[in-house]
């Protein structure tokens, strides 16, 4: 009897199979799931400008000011630092759901 119980899905379980199956292919290709990264990857960017630009690193500062293409290397690996969170976040989120819609399908399966 316990065992039985325990394959049964919850309704919240069952719910989620049927949006994940309807929005599975559709959730990994949008532009908005995109943007659940991005928020974590402007402020990670505007840390590490903050970092350079407050001064605390003396050499650090000299470096910077001393040659003005390295503002340029500075906002580029900022930029890629943003677009690298933003799709991995996304990945990140999507596999969790696909994960845990396995889990359930297979817990759906079991005698």
């Amino acid at each position: 009897m316990f065992y039985f119980c325990a394959t049964m899905l919850t309704e919240d379980e069952k719910k989620f199979i049927a949006y994940w199956e309807v929005n599975r292919l559709r959730r990994k290709k949008t532009f908005k799931q995109r943007a659940i990264g991005l928020p974590l990857g402007a402020l990670i960017a505007i840390a590490i400008f903050i970092n350079f630009f407050s001064g605390w690193y003396k050499r650090a500062d000299m470096v910077i000011r001393s040659g003005s293409s390295l503002i340029l290397v500075l906002v580029i690996a900022a930029l890629l630092i943003v677009v690298f969170t933003v799709i991995f976040s996304a990945r990140h989120h999507w596999d969790i759901n696909e994960q845990r819609y396995r889990e359930f399908l297979a817990k759906k399966d079991q005698p």
